[in-house]
């Protein structure tokens, strides 16, 4: 009996030791919609060079991977803003750490419209007004006498915050208008209706058409040149300074092999000098 047990304690310790080891090779990532392509991508390519370390991502919004982050649920939440000062305070006070910011690449904000609309331009001031809905029929910008439909992503996205302050000026989003809970949604509904218009990360949307903004085209060039208006960082957090395999992801990411893959996906990498446009 007395052998019996130990051998049962053994047991109990190997099956535990290999639990914890599981969930050290294990990477949850949770947040943007406007990165989870990039996010997969990166993820799949990260795995296929580090057998054995998993990487799973998962998209929701930026304000929803910071919630899975203060609850333990993921080690990295991918934002595509900066946190707010109310979630820096939540988590002070509940890790006694302002969190860790890691800038993995930029992105541009491009506004979608159906390829058929002849409105290919808008200034920032229309968009404002668009979607503030004091400009709500698309003669008043150039196009035809047909009623814009505006489409926007909900308020756990970073997106949407970003697109509040840096377009709207603060103002809030027009209740009539439609919500939606990702840029995918976002992109099949403007294919779907020829008078509608959303917005979202130049890395989607090719389906779509992405409007001129104050006659200067959302595309990478622009964005490194300053030229465009609305571009932004996309972000990852972690609660502490990374280690293990989370640093090593993070590392990976931001080395050259994830910039070329944030740069062949449609993203703006962060050392532009290493590479060509």
């Amino acid at each position: 009996m007395k052998y019996f047990t130990i051998l049962i304690l053994i047991m109990i310790i190997i099956s535990c030791s290999g639990l914890k080891e599981t969930e050290q090779n294990k990477i949850r990532i949770k947040g943007s919609d406007t990165m989870l392509l990039l996010n997969k991508k990166l993820a799949e390519e990260f795995m296929m060079k580090n057998e054995g370390i998993s990487v799973y991502v998962d998209g929701g919004g930026s304000g929803t991977g910071v919630k899975a982050l203060m609850n333990s649920e993921v080690e990295i939440c991918a934002a595509s803003r900066p946190l707010e000062p109310k979630e820096i305070k939540q988590i002070g006070e509940k890790f006694n750490t302002v969190g860790m910011s890691f800038l993995i690449g930029r992105d541009a904000l491009s506004l979608y419209v159906n390829p058929e609309n002849i409105v290919k331009e808008l200034s920032l001031e229309e968009v404002n007004k668009i979607f503030t809905c004091q400009i709500t029929n698309w003669k008043e910008v150039g196009g035809k006498d047909e009623k814009i439909i505006p489409i926007s992503r909900s308020s756990a996205s970073g997106t949407h915050l970003y697109f509040v302050m840096h377009v709207l000026k603060g103002n809030k989003i027009c209740d009539s208008i439609k919500i939606l809970n990702t840029t995918n949604k976002i992109i099949e509904f403007v294919k779907s209706k020829k008078n509608a218009i959303g917005y979202g990360g130049i890395g989607y949307g090719d389906s779509t058409f992405h409007c001129k903004i104050d006659n200067i085209e959302p595309t990478t060039k622009n964005v490194l040149n300053n030229s465009y208006p609305i571009s932004r960082y996309l972000r990852y957090y972690t609660i502490d300074k990374s280690s293990g395999n989370v640093k090593k992801y993070i590392d990976w990411v931001i080395g050259k092999e994830g910039q070329m893959i944030i740069k062949n996906m449609g993203y703006i990498p962060l050392w532009n000098s290493n590479y060509s446009y």
